[in-house]
Parts: structure tokens; sequence; C-alpha cells
């Protein structure tokens, strides 16, 4: 049986990073998504900016106290509030669906597999990606397998617009991050690519290398290896205890 040491272990890994582009990537073939993003957000000038509240608000539902939850819940709700198709139940269990589906499939291909219990109760935890952004109870599926056929119907809807791709050459062509950040890019978008489902990366015109994407993913395999626990999660440690002061700046977007 899957305990609380499992799930924080799982939700503290730092590899989740490396995921967290694609699961943007994947929220914005939602047209609905992709143009609030783009009329209600400062993606232009800061395309990071929603990475980092994205990562936030993940780390946050999964290891943050309750007021730390309510707190980055509270402004997200608040940042969608007036915005046409941002409380609807379909598009919010999309972003829920794509922080769940990407970092569970990345967490795999680093890690191997996770035993069958303790994926169960990590998608079970997992709901409240959606709860707590107002999802109505009964709209996460139900169970893994209930998700899966969720999951290939929803992809199979998709639709990436030119707003989406313009967006999605920001975030991953962004000159706004640090200087020192500039040399992992290509690794990042090697990532992506290979973390979306392949119409969805078709759609966006991406290019895939399977080769440099399983030398990326053996890569990160060793890091993980090597890197003593405290070091992976600290991107975790980082981002929940920027948390106040990120938010005190404005509402972030997931």
């Amino acid at each position: 049986m899957a305990g609380a040491r499992d799930l924080e272990e799982y939700a503290a890994d730092g590899v989740l990073v490396l995921g967290g582009a694609a699961a943007i990537l994947l929220q914005l073939a939602d047209p609905v998504v992709a143009r609030a993003v783009a009329q209600h957000s400062s993606f232009a000038t800061d395309p990071m900016r929603r990475l980092r509240n994205t990562l936030s608000y993940v780390y946050a539902i999964g290891l943050g106290t309750e007021q730390q939850q309510r707190l980055v819940a509270g402004f997200v709700n608040a940042r969608h509030r007036g915005i046409p198709g941002a409380q609807e139940s379909e598009h919010q269990l999309w972003v829920a669906a794509t922080l769940h589906e990407v970092g569970r499939n990345l967490h795999e291909q680093v890690h191997g597999p996770l035993a069958p219990q303790v994926a169960d109760a990590i998608y079970a935890a997992n709901a409240r990606l959606g709860t707590l952004l107002q999802l109505p109870d009964g709209a996460w599926p139900a169970s893994r397998a209930a998700f899966a056929h969720y999951w290939e119907d929803a992809v199979g809807s998709l639709e990436v617009t030119d707003v989406a791709r313009a967006t999605a050459h920001e975030l991953l062509h962004s000159r706004a991050i640090p200087r020192w950040t500039r040399p992992a890019m290509p690794l990042v978008r090697t990532v992506t690519a290979g973390l979306l489902p392949e119409s969805v990366r078709a759609a966006y015109g991406l290019p895939h290398h399977p080769r440099r994407y399983r030398m990326a993913i053996g890569f990160a395999r060793v890091l993980v290896r090597v890197t003593p626990r405290r070091l992976r999660e600290l991107p975790s440690r980082r981002l929940l205890a920027g948390l106040t002061g990120e938010t005190a700046a404005g509402p972030p977007a997931v």
C-alpha cells in the first residue's frame, strides 16, 4: 500500500521541471486556453513566468501546507474570473490532466514504472489539481483506466492554432530567461517534443529526434542516480519558499 512518503517523494522530484514546457504546450492545444493565455497573461514579455507558476502550483498541491494550497488556488481562480471559458469544467479538467499525465509519464521514463498501488494513490491525490481550480466533484475520471480513455479522446480533439504555435515559440526560444539557463534550452526542446503525442507535436511543427530524446532521458536517469535527493528536491523547495513573494506581485496563471 502506498504511504505518504511515496507520494511526497514523487511530488518533490525535480525531474518534473523537465516536463513543464510539455504540459504548457498541451494546455495551449486547447484553443480556449491558448486564447486566454495570449490575451490575458504576460506571456509575450515573460514567457517563463507561466512555467514557474505552473510548477509552483503543482508543488503547492503536492507538497504545500493547506494555507499554501488555498493561497495559490485562490489567486488562480481570481485570475481566471471573467476570462471566457477559463472556469468551464471541460477546460479546467484538461489543464489538470496535462499536469498529471506529463508528470507521470516523465517520472516513469526516468525512474521506471510505478507500482500499481503507488500509481493509484498518486492518481487519486492528483485529482486536487483540478478540484482546487473549482473542478466539480466527479469530473476527474474515476480510475486510471477511465483517465486513459479520457486522455485518448481529449488528445484526438485538440486543435493547435496559430496563437498556440506563436506562444509555444516564445516559450521554447525565449530570450527573456537568464543567460546561465540558455545552454539547457536545446535539452528542454528535445524533451518537450518527445513528451508530446505525435499528433500534437506535428501540429506544432516541432522536430523530433528519437535518438537525442533517448539520450536526454538516459542523461536524466544518470543524473538522478548520482544526485543526492536533497538537491533533486531543490526546485520544489525553492518554488514553495518563493510562493508568497510570487503571488504578492499578482495572481499566477496555471
